[in-house]
C-alpha cells in the first residue's frame, strides 16, 4: 500500500485521494505513516463528533477560507507539495465528500486524503460523490507475506518471492506452521500486533471478538432500521454457508423460507462495508470474465479468516495445531485464498459450476488479458477430477491448484503450494504485463 500511495503523490494528475477498506483495517495509521515518510508535515483532522468541523464545508467551498481553517486546527502550516492534510472519517462532516470535488478543481496543488470506515456505503449510495474528481485505493486486511513481514519473517517473504521451488519446499514445515497461524490470526493489524508481542492466542481472539462488536455497533448504528436484523442474520450465517461442500450462498441457510428479494439490501450493505467479497458464478471462461456473470449465484466470503474463526467460535487450538480439525478446514482454506486474491490488482475472482451441479470450479479468475481455473485443496490431495475435466473441455486454458503439496508441473494444471498463493499469481500477472509492454511497444 505504501508504494500506492507515494505513486498517487507523484502524479502529475492527482486528485484528491479516497481510501477505502473496512473498520479496522488500519486506515489512519497507514495515511499519517505515509505523511510522516514522505512529506514534512501532516495536517490531520478527526471529522467524527468533532465541533470544529461540523460547519468546515457546509457555507461555501472558498479553498483559502477552507485551507486556513484546517491549518488552525492542526496548528500545522499547510504548504502545497510539502503538507499531507488527512480528513479522517469524513463522510462525519456535512458535503465533507462534495467538497473534494472543489479541492481537486481549485486547490489542486494540495495533497488531501480521506479516509471513513463505512466510506463505502455512502460511496454506492451516490450520496454527494465527486464523480471523476477523486482517486480512490482500497486498504485490506494484512495478507500472508504482510503478516510474515510483521513477524520479522522477511527472509521466508524473500523466498516465496524468489520462486525457487526447491528452496521453497526444504522450508515446507516451516511455512505451514506460519500458514496455521495465519488462519488463526488473520490479517487485522491490532490481532496481528498482539499476536507478535504476546503470543497469546486467547488475546488475540478478544481482540477479534472486539472487531466483530464494533462491526455489529455499526450495523445498528447506520444500516437502514428495517434492514438491522437481516443484515446481522446473512453476517452470522456465514461460517454455515462456507462450511458446506458446495459453498454458492443458499438464502434458506439463513432461515427457513428465506427468499433473494428480502436480503438484497442486507448483503450489499455488506458488501460496501468491506466485510464480505462476493464472487459471482460465470457460465463461460472467457475474457471478460464480468460478461459472463450469472447474478443469481454467488458464494460470500468473509474478509479475514481470522474472524472467520472469530464468528464461528473455533477453538484457537483446532487451527494452530497439525491435524486438529479435519471438519471445516476447507472453508478457512477457500477463504484464505480469497482473500489473498482480493488484494491483487485488477483481478476478477469468480467461480464456475455447470447448471446440473456435477462440476464445480472453485475459482475463475481473470488477471490481465489471461483465464485462470483454480482449485483448492486443504491437504496434500493431488485428485483434481472436476478441474482436469474442465481444462480438458477448454484446452485453451491451463489449470491451477492450490494445496499442501509442493510445486508441481503437471499436463493439464500446476499444483502450488497454499502458502506460495499470492507471490505466485503476482509473479504471474507480473510476467504476463511484461509480455504486453513488449508487443504493444513493438506496436506503437
Amino acid at each position: 500500500m505504501m508504494a500506492a500511495l507515494t505513486a498517487w503523490k507523484d502524479k502529475k494528475d492527482r486528485k484528491p485521494l479516497i481510501l477505502l477498506g473496512a473498520r479496522q483495517v488500519g486506515k489512519t495509521w497507514i495515511l499519517k505513516e505515509f505523511g510522516r515518510r514522505c512529506f514534512d508535515n501532516v495536517a490531520y483532522i478527526n471529522c467524527d463528533n468533532n465541533p470544529q468541523v461540523e460547519d468546515l464545508f457546509s457555507t461555501d467551498y472558498n479553498m483559502d477560507r477552507i485551507i486556513m481553517t484546517i491549518s488552525a486546527i492542526t496548528q500545522q502550516s499547510i504548504v502545497p507539495g510539502k503538507t499531507l492534510i488527512i480528513l479522517d472519517e469524513i463522510q462525519e462532516t456535512r458535503k465533507g465528500l462534495a467538497s473534494l470535488k472543489y479541492f481537486c478543481e481549485n486547490a489542486p496543488d494540495y495533497h488531501v486524503a480521506v479516509a471513513g470506515s463505512l466510506l463505502g456505503i455512502q460511496l454506492h449510495q451516490g450520496e454527494s460523490y465527486p464523480a471523476g474528481k477523486v482517486d480512490t485505493l482500497t486498504l485490506y486486511p494484512m495478507d500472508f507475506s504482510e503478516f510474515l513481514r510483521a513477524k520479522g519473517e522477511d527472509r521466508m517473504v524473500d523466498v516465496l518471492q524468489s520462486q525457487e521451488w526447491d528452496v521453497i519446499s526444504g522450508l515446507r514445515s516451516r511455512f505451514t506452521q506460519l500458514l496455521r497461524e495465519y488462519y488463526f490470526v488473520g490479517g487485522m493489524p491490532e490481532a496481528v500486533l498482539q499476536f507478535v508481542k504476546t503470543k497469546d492466542p486467547n488475546i488475540v481472539r478478544k481482540i477479534q471478538a472486539e472487531i466483530l462488536e464494533a462491526y455489529r455497533r455499526d450495523v445498528s448504528k447506520h444500516a437502514p432500521v428495517e434492514e438491522v436484523v437481516r443484515i446481522n442474520q446473512v453476517w452470522n450465517s456465514i461460517p454455515s454457508q462456507l462450511v458446506k461442500e458446495n459453498k454458492k450462498f443458499i438464502y434458506g441457510v439463513i432461515k427457513k423460507g428465506a427468499r433473494a428479494k428480502e436480503y438484497e439490501v442486507a448483503i450489499q450493505w455488506l458488501i460496501d462495508a468491506g466485510l464480505v467479497y462476493r464472487i459471482p458464478r460465470v457460465n463461460a471462461p472467457r475474457v471478460p470474465l464480468k460478461n459472463y456473470e450469472d447474478v443469481a449465484s454467488f458464494k460470500l466470503f468473509m474478509l479475514d479468516c481470522g474472524l472467520l474463526g472469530a464468528l464461528s467460535n473455533t477453538p484457537p487450538v483446532s487451527l494452530l495445531l497439525p491435524g486438529s480439525m479435519e471438519e471445516g478446514k476447507g472453508s478457512f482454506t477457500e477463504n484464505f485464498v480469497c482473500t489473498q486474491m482480493e488484494t491483487l490488482p485488477q483481478t476478477t475472482i469468480a467461480y464456475f459450476s455447470r447448471n446440473d451441479s456435477q462440476l464445480e470450479i472453485d475459482f475463475v479468475i481473470q488477471l490481465s488479458d489471461m483465464i485462470i481455473p483454480i482449485e483448492v485443496k486443504a491437504k496434500e490431495n493431488l485428485k483434481s477430477k472436476s478441474l482436469t475435466t474442465f481444462v480438458q473441455s477448454h484446452p485453451e486454458l491451463h489449470g491451477l491448484r492450490f494445496s499442501m503439496s509442493d510445486y508441481r508441473e503437471q499436463d493439464l494444471l500446476t499444483n502450488v503450494p497454499l502458502y506460495a498463493a499470492a507471490s505466485f499469481l503476482r509473479s504471474l500477472m507480473k510476467k504476463r504485463q511484461e509480455e504486453i509492454d513488449r508487443l504493444l511497444g513493438n506496436l506503437i
